[in-house]
């Protein structure tokens, strides 16, 4: 049953897309990001990361980057090719530059880049209201936690620092929780309309989900389609703003098939001299800023 709606069709056809890649045949996969390829040299290989592919294996997952990497490495090279290795993660739902690495010695040398904070990463993300102030710096620490609720589940979660004391105003020390992790990210507005914003943001630590925990819980902007980080409490669809739902053409009760607006937007790799790597957004990603009226800005 194809829905005569273009908005519906558009979203079934991305979830059909997240579907299809979980049951094609690994070859095939390892063809699609064949396709994707957007540099290679010796030492590394650059792909841009379709939506709904996870990067790791788990539960209920048949296909997975991690799982095609030797075939795609013979694709790239030649039979003799070995494996590549990730060298860093990208959530499941988000789009973009991906860095995988030739050998074990490449593969070492940037995850050390990355801990060491030396690599550049820029995201783009849609995000639900208006940051205040419009650009800035978020430094608040990250923990996972049990959401204790009719179903019980984990989620990252701010554990900040210092709180306000509601008797007098006064901002004091907190405890510190044990397993809380520093996190940082700087955030800029470049367009905001229909009740949105299109954000560019800096993660400068590489925290779980960083980006969707400070975004959502620091400034109250969850990212558009992150049903998991816009509530707490609750598993449930994002409640999106009437005037977002009129410019997308869409109904609240179809807002849970909306997909993550984060995309891994550009890349800078300090390999000898820096190697510079930018991916433009996927279409669905385009549809969407066409239709709440975001410009996008001219890189």
């Amino acid at each position: 049953q194809i829905p005569k709606d273009p908005t519906r069709r558009w979203l079934r056809e991305l979830t059909a897309m997240s579907q299809q890649l979980q049951q094609v045949h690994p070859n095939v996969l390892a063809k699609i990001l064949k396709q994707r390829t957007l540099y290679q040299n010796e030492e590394i290989v650059v792909i841009d990361k379709p939506y709904g592919l996870p990067v790791h294996g788990g539960p209920g997952i048949k296909n997975c980057i991690a799982d095609v990497l030797p075939i795609l490495a013979k694709m790239l090279e030649n039979m003799k090719a070995e494996p590549l290795h990730l060298c860093h993660r990208l959530d499941k739902e988000t789009t973009g530059v991906m860095v995988l690495a030739r050998s074990k010695e490449a593969a070492e040398k940037i995850r050390l880049l990355f801990k060491t904070r030396q690599v550049e990463k820029i995201y783009w993300a849609v995000v639900l209201g208006d940051p205040d102030p419009v650009e800035g710096v978020v430094e608040i620490p990250i923990v996972e936690k049990e959401v204790q609720s009719h179903q019980s589940h984990y989620k990252m979660t701010l554990a900040p620092n210092y709180r306000l004391c509601l008797e007098d105003g006064r901002v004091v020390k907190a405890r510190r929780k044990r397993h809380a992790e520093r996190a940082v990210t700087r955030y800029r507005r470049l367009a905001a309309a229909s009740a949105c914003s299109l954000l560019e943001l800096q993660p400068i630590t590489g925290v779980k989900h960083q980006i969707r925990v400070h975004l959502a819980y620091g400034l109250g902007c969850p990212i558009l389609g992150d049903h998991k980080y816009s509530h707490w409490s609750k598993l449930a669809p994002q409640k999106l703003p009437e005037l977002t739902l009129r410019r997308l053409k869409l109904e609240q009760s179809k807002a849970r098939h909306l997909p993550l607006h984060l995309h891994a937007h550009r890349l800078c790799l300090p390999l000898g001299q820096p190697l510079d790597f930018v991916c433009k957004l996927p279409l669905f990603f385009q549809k969407t800023l066409r239709k709440l009226e975001l410009d996008i800005p001219k890189d």
